[in-house]
């Protein structure tokens, strides 16, 4: 016999975590935040983005332009004709002041839209935390019957309140366009920051009652701070509602000393059409503080809306 002995090569099984390392990898890769994204999604958003910033662009341009050039020729002729840019004026957002009380109208706006903001969100939250966290017969026959009036369209509403508000002789004031608000949002605020409200941990609620803790401590303490996302979304929400409403105005408001923007915006275009540069004028001065209300809002707003909708 010879003295080498046949060895039998063992086959070395790599093929099995290899396959597992790479596949966990690849799906690490397309779960990650963080990766690219393709192509077609980031042309979708320049597209969408697009759409939305080029009117408004225009409405920018077309508030320094005279009223001939306004009238006569497009936004874009700025560009494409530079001598047109020396013809360009701040006239516009004078005559908004001097010809349709924008100063008055934006401080009448302020009055209306605070109130009616700030007062359903502290009733809504106080229902919301009964919804919640308090046992008490019909309660959630009482919570469906709320919810349920969000499609009742509100302006089935409309004629009948302003009879009921002709007789308590509150037509054209303030107190009239605020319980307008109030009622008309009370629904959508109570059914948002409900849902916020139950994803709070109810041990925190049962602690807070050892404690000795009564429930307006714990709904002031503990329940306010911890559901600030959700009454943060809501409050822009029925921020713009109110602030650019424009129906409800004329029917409680109307035209007069307590006009808000949105009605001193129709006065300023002219029977024939005419002035629509003074229009885009005031529509660029009206949307000044709402931009600045959602941007400051914004991270609350994100989380108000998310809240809930994963676990862990």
């Amino acid at each position: 016999m010879s003295s080498t002995q046949a060895v039998t090569p063992v086959p070395v099984q790599l093929g099995t975590d290899a396959t597992s390392v790479g596949s966990r990898t690849r799906r690490t890769r397309k779960h990650d935040p963080a990766a690219k994204s393709p192509m077609w999604v980031r042309i979708v958003l320049v597209v969408i983005c697009l759409m939305w910033i080029i009117p408004t662009f225009g409405l920018a341009m077309t508030s320094f332009r005279q009223q001939d050039d306004a009238a006569s020729s497009g936004w874009w002729t700025v560009f494409t004709t530079p001598a047109n840019l020396t013809r360009l004026t701040l006239q516009n957002y004078s005559d908004i002041f001097t010809k349709a009380d924008m100063g008055t109208a934006f401080v009448n706006s302020l009055a209306i839209s605070i109130p009616a903001t700030i007062i359903p969100i502290l009733i809504a939250a106080f229902a919301a935390y009964a919804f919640t966290f308090m046992a008490f017969p019909g309660r959630d026959f009482l919570l469906i019957a709320i919810v349920a009036l969000l499609v009742v369209p509100t302006q089935v509403a409309l004629v009948p309140l302003l009879k009921l508000y002709g007789q308590l002789g509150i037509s054209g004031t303030f107190l009239a366009i605020w319980a307008a608000h109030i009622g008309f949002g009370m629904s959508l605020a109570v059914y948002l920051i409900r849902n916020y409200m139950a994803t709070l941990p109810r041990e925190v609620i049962e602690s807070a009652k050892i404690d000795g803790a009564s429930h307006f401590q714990t709904f002031w303490r503990l329940i306010v701070p911890m559901s600030t996302p959700a009454l943060a979304s809501f409050a822009i929400f029925q921020f713009l509602w109110v602030w650019n409403d424009l129906l409800n105005a004329l029917i409680f408001i109307g035209p007069g000393p307590n006009q808000p923007l949105t009605i001193a915006l129709v006065s300023l275009l002219g029977q024939q059409g005419q002035g629509w540069q003074l229009l885009t004028a005031g529509g660029l001065f009206t949307m000044i503080l709402p931009i600045i209300v959602f941007l400051s809002l914004q991270r609350y707003f994100v989380r108000g809306l998310t809240a809930g909708s994963v676990k862990g």
